[in-house]
This record gives C-alpha cells, sequence and structure tokens, in this order.
C-alpha cells in the first residue's frame, strides 16, 4: 500500500512539473464570441480564425523566444449575461494575459466592464458602438472601426449613389444597431437641413421575431428611396425577404453586421441579390501579403475564406496582443495596455497596419460599399 501511495505521489509530482513545464512554454490569449446562439456562424469563423493566426505565429517560432501561443475560447452566445459570465471566466485564469473579446456591442460593454475591474487587456474585433471608447477605461481596444465612421461614409456615398432624396433607417434596438442608426442620422443632419436629403422613416423592429409585416408596412408607406438597415443579417435576410413580398422594392443597404453568406442562404439568391451593406474591406479585398497568408492558410484548412469582415479582426486582436507581448518582453496586463496605447504604431495586420487611439481605437479603417452579385457573391460596388 505504502508503495502504492508512494507511486501516485511521484506520479503527480511528475504531472505537476510537466503541467508548469508546458505553461513556462506557452502564452495563453483567450477569445470570448459567440460559440453557439444566433450569431454562432460569426462565432465559429472567429473561432477559426483565431487557431489560424496562432498556427502561423507558432510556425514562425512563436514568442518571447519561442513560447507558443495558446487560445482559450468562451462561448458568451450573443448574449449580455452570457458575455458578463465568460469573461468572469476568463479573468479566473490566471494563465489568460489578454483576451479577444468579441462579437456584438451589447454583448462586449459588460464583458468589457469586467476585464477592467480585473485589469486584463481585452481586444474587441466586432463592437463598433462608439460609446465602447469614451469610457476611460484602460484595459478596452478594439481593432475594427467604430459607428460614427460607418455613419459618415453612408451619408457622405449612399445617397449619391442611388440618387436618393427620401431615405428610411431602421434598427433593431442593440447597443450596435441603435447607435449606427443615431450615427447615420446625425451625419445625414447637414444634408437635411439644406434640403438634400429627408429621412421619412425612423423606427426599430425587435430581434429574434420572425414577422416584420407591421414594421414594413409603415415603411413602405413612408415611400422610401433607399432603405437602411443598421441590425444584423438574421432579421437582414426576413426583412428583406418580407419587405419584397409586400411590394418594397427601393434599394436595400445593411450596415456592417447584415450581409454575410448565411444572409445569401436565409434570404435566397433571387431576394438577396442586389442588396447593399456598407462594411469595412471583406477579407478577399485585403491587399496586404499577411492577408494573403492567412487566407491561404484558413481556405486550406476550413475550405474557404470568411464571408464577413468580423473573425479577421478577432485574428488581427490576437496577432496585436501576441506582438505587444513579444515587443514588450512582459505579459502584465498594465504594461501591455500602455504599450498598445503609448508603442503601437503600424504593426503588422491581416487588415493592414494597426495603431490605437488614447482612447483605445483603431486607427485608420476604410469603408466600401459592397453589393451581393447575381452569383451570390459579395463583391465591391462599382
Amino acid at each position: 500500500m505504502k508503495k502504492f501511495v508512494l507511486l501516485v505521489s511521484v506520479l503527480f509530482l511528475v504531472l505537476g512539473l510537466g503541467s508548469a513545464h508546458a505553461a513556462k512554454d506557452t502564452v495563453v490569449i483567450g477569445l470570448q464570441g459567440p460559440i453557439t446562439g444566433a450569431w454562432a456562424y460569426e462565432g465559429q469563423m472567429a473561432k477559426q480564425s483565431c487557431e489560424i493566426a496562432a498556427d502561423l505565429i507558432n510556425k514562425k517560432g512563436g514568442i518571447l523566444g519561442g513560447k507558443k501561443v495558446v487560445l482559450k475560447v468562451e462561448d458568451d452566445a450573443g448574449e449580455p449575461k452570457s458575455g458578463a459570465l465568460a469573461a468572469q471566466k476568463l479573468v479566473a485564469q490566471k494563465d489568460v494575459v489578454a483576451v479577444v473579446s468579441t462579437y456584438g456591442s451589447s454583448v462586449c460593454e459588460p464583458a468589457s466592464n469586467i476585464y477592467e475591474k480585473f485589469k486584463k487587456v481585452n481586444i474587441g474585433y466586432g463592437v463598433t458602438a462608439v460609446r465602447l471608447t469614451q469610457r476611460d477605461f484602460n484595459y478596452f481596444f478594439r481593432t475594427c472601426g467604430r459607428d460614427d465612421s460607418q455613419g459618415k461614409f453612408f451619408a457622405e456615398f449612399v445617397p449619391k449613389k442611388f440618387s436618393a432624396k427620401r431615405i428610411a433607417i431602421m434598427h433593431d434596438n442593440t447597443a450596435f444597431g441603435k447607435g449606427l442608426a443615431e450615427d447615420t442620422r446625425a451625419a445625414l443632419e447637414p444634408m437635411v437641413a439644406n434640403g438634400q436629403a429627408e429621412i421619412v422613416y425612423f423606427d426599430a423592429i425587435t430581434p429574434g421575431e420572425r414577422d416584420f409585416r407591421v414594421s414594413l408596412t409603415n415603411l413602405r408607406e413612408a415611400k422610401p428611396e433607399v432603405w437602411y438597415f443598421t441590425g444584423y443579417y438574421a432579421e437582414a435576410a426576413l426583412l428583406v425577404s418580407q419587405a419584397r413580398d409586400i411590394g418594397i422594392t427601393c434599394p436595400f443597404v445593411g450596415g456592417n453586421a447584415a450581409i454575410n453568406d448565411e444572409f445569401v442562404k436565409i434570404a435566397g439568391l433571387n431576394v438577396a441579390k442586389g442588396c447593399y451593406m456598407t462594411n469595412e474591406p471583406l477579407p478577399g479585398d485585403l491587399p496586404y501579403p499577411e492577408a494573403k497568408e492567412f487566407l491561404e492558410a484558413y481556405k486550406a484548412k476550413f475550405g474557404d475564406i470568411p464571408s464577413s469582415p468580423w473573425p479577421i479582426y478577432a485574428a488581427d486582436a490576437l496577432n496585436i496582443i501576441a506582438y505587444a507581448v513579444d515587443k514588450s518582453g512582459t505579459t502584465d496586463s498594465a504594461k501591455l495596455a500602455a504599450y498598445l496605447r503609448d508603442e503601437v504604431d503600424g504593426a503588422p495586420g491581416i487588415t493592414g497596419p494597426i495603431g490605437f487611439t488614447g482612447q483605445g481605437d483603431r486607427e485608420g479603417v476604410p469603408f466600401y460599399l459592397y453589393v451581393v452579385d447575381d452569383q451570390g457573391k459579395i463583391v465591391v460596388s462599382r
């Protein structure tokens, strides 16, 4: 019996030493995202993108003199309460040096409160609500753009593109959707004031519903010449389908969460083709060598490239965390946050050079107008 106890003790000691040795040879980066739930399509692509980014880093020798980047994933199901719970789980794991977090501004907000409280660097990848970087947080950053930049792009480009004066804006009351709608309305105000534009409809639908005909009937009565929906792709697909059924024929333009391959699948090609979207550059339109390398690796493993920009921004959030850890030589969260804010300027990224403002916003994010073509592909509108 004594020999058995001694053997077990030695086994646990060996396992413990092995575990400690493994910990010394790795740098753990968390990923919080909607792996399940209504936005699981986006969450799965983000997980896969971060896996590819980590693989590429590790194949090149890792960071901090050979340490491997390890990804630790927590599912937030695209829900604010689950977002806070996922953040709590990640900050409780002492080996997690920083977090890629998350898709959805309404989910990010409570999660980022947790990360800030526990002084953990967190970089949002699909969180565009302006207010997120107006809270004087030290540990929050984002690799994507902001709603006010997208709203300005819409105001400057879309009415002119469609020779449209009568504009309808519909949102979904989420932090993202409502924020983008309000920022777009604000960007259109000078045009409204001088008679170049008229906002004939501004209202919300309820996300998760299946029948939007009451709202769409009101929109139809407003007689818009272009219709901007600032919510998410699941509702966008149903809205367009039902709108066409009741005779709304004006151009549909979605915000940057409204159209991806899943939108085309849900709506069907006949409905989806000719739908537009304001968006950051899609993966296939990125001209950088880092993008080519990443997309080739992603396609080789998963069969096709991501159909929205957010997974790529997730990969770049992981990339910039690894870059900051390597260049600063530390995993200390306060030092990492200071390095990201004060030292990172034009760091190489899949989505282009990466740098942050003092508030933690990504600098220099462009926007394009995209359209679904006759084959169901999402291409830059000419």
